[in-house]
């Protein structure tokens, strides 16, 4: 079973077109990892039997000649996406026992590829996290461990952590992850996989429970820049049901990946090597320059003069989009009702009780930088720092095709151990948050493992609606860096 498990979606799509293996074959074993690895907590809603039932209707379609892109691959959908008659939590005692009549664009279009779900994988609650602890199903485990002590439990980091434990311990071939500040992308690099944040607007929103409309994005979570490419064709594409669809035409990712980045400019911006980066993470991303200039790419070094100011931004935009998006959660309409003797006691108990401590830490933000005094103070300001980074990446790709940096600044760090400081915690996305702004198209890359024998990852950023150079980029970083690491510590 274990040989199936191990299986890229590329090589499964062509063993199954071949009938050397079959959907349910594949869905099975699957299914046994799945409950192997409970231990991980990668899963809130296992659907085995609605696995194996579209496992079935893929081999009829196959056997037919009507395969999708995805017939017969087994994948995790992150628990924000509402899937129609199966519990959709956000990972929150507030939505416990919500059970969608209606399904989220990304899973129908995943379902219409032939794509079988083996579940619905934790999160942060309602995605509002970096290392996946927030979940009110209790903390996601990875499946990694560290040399000099192999019985401390680390983070997978968030917050799509369910989707990049389960992906990495080979439970899943690949998962949906949905991207903010960099939670694509993060939990990619802590658990050595790939993780794809497209432009925003290039997959829809609509029936993805909202955390900050102006930046959430969903994307997908692989083992291959290859099967990130299949997965993001098989998830993309205008919906008109999502007024931030974008109405552009899908092209074929996979094709893009053709090896060849000779006369590409890779951007190096000087302002993402701060005083205190640590020296692994610096030379992971010398390595990476180096890769690419062997490969015939020449690196340039580029200026981002307001990406100090990225996450104290985000940190404003993000809470004030969340305090306004949350507020439909109040015990009247669905999701968790806490009885009060008036209507505000009903939506202060009902709250109170479904919100953890990191949600409504971060409404409270959000409440406060929107209210009577403070609205221009903050919310506008920020709002104008933002415009002023994204100008500074549109002037940026005037002179370069892509931008390399590193994907976060340490590898996977110990469950518990950044608890009592929240903004310890927030800086894990100074890297990716700046992107997330500007709603850029971003990969993580595994690239190397660190003294500890963790995985890290270097990210390689495009211009708007230009996910095939990163993922021709992305393509060729990933054959240089040759990342064959797993979790249980044997090559694939």
């Amino acid at each position: 079973m274990s040989e199936l498990t191990n299986l890229t979606i590329a090589d499964a799509r062509a063993k199954l077109a071949k009938g050397e293996i079959s959907a349910v074959e594949l869905t099975e074993a699957h299914i046994l990892a799945m409950e192997a690895a409970r231990g991980l907590n990668a899963f809130v809603t296992e659907t085995p039997e609605l696995a194996l039932e579209r496992a079935r209707e893929a081999d009829a379609a196959q056997q037919k000649g009507e395969a999708g892109l995805l017939s017969g691959i087994p994948l995790g959908i992150k628990d924000l996406f509402a899937t129609e008659g199966v519990r959709t939590t956000a990972s929150s005692k507030i939505l416990e026992n919500f059970v969608p009549p209606y399904e989220s664009t990304i899973s129908a279009n995943l379902k219409k590829a032939g794509a079988v779900m083996l579940g619905k994988t934790s999160l942060d609650e309602f995605a509002m996290g970096s290392s996946n602890m927030t979940s009110a199903f209790g903390p996601v485990i990875s499946p990694w461990k560290r040399k000099s002590n192999s019985n401390a439990q680390l983070v997978p980091g968030g917050s799509s952590g369910g989707s990049a434990s389960a992906v990495s311990a080979r439970i899943a071939m690949g998962a949906t992850g949905t991207d903010t500040g960099g939670s694509i992308r993060q939990p990619a690099s802590f658990c050595g996989i790939v993780g794809f944040k497209p432009t925003y607007g290039r997959c829809s929103r609509w029936g993805t429970i909202a955390f900050a409309s102006s930046l959430d994005q969903a994307g997908p979570m692989t083992r291959t820049v290859k099967d990130a490419a299949l997965m993001l064709q098989a998830m993309a594409g205008h919906d008109p049901k999502d007024s931030t669809s974008a109405n552009i035409a899908v092209p074929d990712f996979a094709a893009a990946m053709t090896g060849d980045i000779r006369g590409l400019k890779i951007g190096i911006p000087k302002e993402y090597r701060p005083d205190g980066l640590s020296a692994e993470i610096s030379k992971l991303w010398d390595d990476g320059i180096e890769m690419l200039k062997a490969a015939g790419a020449t690196p340039v070094e580029i200026s981002l003069p307001h990406t100090k100011y990225a996450l104290a931004t985000y940190y404003i935009v993000a809470p004030a989009e969340c305090s306004s998006n949350l507020a439909r959660y109040d015990g009247v309409r669905y999701g968790m009702r806490v009885e009060g003797k008036t209507l505000d006691e009903l939506y202060a108990k009902t709250r109170a009780a479904g919100f953890g401590q990191e949600v409504r830490r971060r409404i409270l933000i959000g409440t406060y930088v929107l209210s009577a005094g403070y609205y221009d103070a903050y919310y506008t300001k920020a709002q104008k720092v933002r415009a002023l980074i994204a100008e500074d990446f549109r002037k940026a790709f005037e002179t370069v095709d892509a931008i390399l940096t590193p994907t976060a600044p340490s590898a996977a760090f110990g469950l518990g151990e950044t608890n009592d400081d929240p903004v310890a915690m927030w800086l894990n996305d100074v890297f990716t948050v700046p992107a997330s702004l500007a709603g850029l198209p971003g990969i993580s890359v595994p690239t190397g493992l660190s003294s500890e024998g963790l995985p890290l990852g270097l990210q390689l950023l495009g211009r708007p609606f230009d996910e095939e150079t990163v993922l021709k980029v992305a393509g060729v970083l990933e054959s240089a860096a040759g990342f064959k690491a797993t979790p249980n510590g044997v090559e694939i």
